[in-house]
């Protein structure tokens, strides 16, 4: 099959190389997906430098966190996932970007009614990521306010949406005026383009001095930093990416007298949905990268997922697919992406 493997770490166009790969075989908890269509992320323009320490497999390996096919095969158990389309991630977070895929069961859904394969792609991790955010971890209420960075990006941009449709009043950061119109566009009330001012000084203007309940950082970084300067009493800052820079996952950043004085909480998201049985054994297992692993778990994944799919039925929420390119230009469109040239999400076919 072919697959779109990292053989040597730098830019995309420098670490990728398309190669026939052997096909894959599921074991426990894994099924295999017939790919027609993967999806861009960020993080795999880290994989290419080798600066994602959270996943990095020896070298060779196939990238790519998610896909859209059919299921043609599965491990011991899983056996009512055969013959389904479905989205679903890489088992491990990668493997993605091939013809077939090993992926988590845990991390696999039916694709919702009515959406093209690339809507579909467009679905899953951007919605299910941003609503653990404001929702699971954030605890967003009606009338609060969220700032929402990267606004136009795959995740910011269904972290906007999940705002308004929860009854905030949504204030966005962008870097050009096409992306603030796009923002506009998906109901966000106030946009803020910060290579123009300074966006929490923007921010406190806004709020009459008060500041956001609640802060949906993707960026993290220096950001990061500056948001807690624009965060209200009481306010959660939710801690869901680094697309700034990933060494800035590595970085202790904030120290007691900031939480003291800020009257605020910092609040860790993660999208790694995992059987209960399971994620109570691996949340403090050694060899981890962190202390403690406390993934969301499979039940919080379903009630996730209704309530996503009941606001796409009543369309107060809707995939934003940025673009769709060949499967023979994955690399080009990494590097768009490392310039922030996209919006949205960047489909991958087959």
């Amino acid at each position: 099959m072919r697959a779109w493997q990292v053989v040597r770490h730098g830019r995309p166009s420098h670490a990728l190389e398309l190669v026939e790969a052997e096909e894959p075989v599921p074991g426990p908890g894994q099924i295999v997906v017939k790919a027609r269509a993967s999806v861009l992320n960020y993080n795999e323009v880290d994989g290419c430098h080798g600066r994602y320490l959270t996943i990095n497999p020896p070298l060779p390996y196939t990238l790519g966190m998610e896909c859209v096919g059919e299921v043609v095969a599965t491990g011991p158990g899983q056996e009512a996932w055969l013959g389904r389309q479905v989205t679903s991630s890489g088992f491990g977070a990668v493997g993605a970007h091939a013809d077939l895929v090993l992926a988590s069961a845990a991390m696999t859904f039916n694709i919702p009614p009515g959406l093209s394969d690339a809507e579909a792609a467009a679905f899953f991790y951007p919605f299910h990521l941003a609503h653990l955010g404001l929702h699971e971890r954030g605890r967003l209420a009606a009338g609060e306010t969220v700032l929402v960075h990267a606004a136009a990006g795959g995740v910011g941009s269904a972290a906007v949406q999940l705002a308004v449709a929860a009854g905030a009043t949504v204030i966005a950061t962008v870097g050009n005026e096409e992306k603030a119109e796009f923002a506009r566009g998906l109901g966000a009330h106030h946009v803020i383009n910060y290579r123009k001012r300074n966006f929490a000084e923007a921010v406190l203007e806004i709020t009459d001095g008060r500041g956001v309940d609640v802060c949906f950082d993707g960026v993290g970084g220096e950001i990061m930093l500056q948001s807690l300067r624009c965060l209200a009493r009481g306010g959660r800052h939710l801690v869901v990416g680094f697309a700034s820079g990933i060494e800035a996952e590595e970085v202790p950043m904030v120290n007691g007298r900031m939480l003291c004085f800020g009257n605020f909480d910092i609040v860790g998201v993660i999208l790694a949905y995992t059987p209960p049985e399971i994620a109570g054994k691996i949340a403090g297992a050694s060899g981890m990268p962190v202390p403690r692993f406390n993934p969301p778990t499979t039940d919080i994944a379903q009630g996730v997922q209704d309530h996503l799919l009941s606001l796409l039925d009543a369309g107060r929420i809707r995939p934003i697919v940025g673009g769709e390119v060949p499967f023979s230009d994955l690399p080009q469109a990494l590097e768009a992406m490392e310039q922030r040239q996209t919006m949205g999400r960047i489909v991958l076919g087959r």
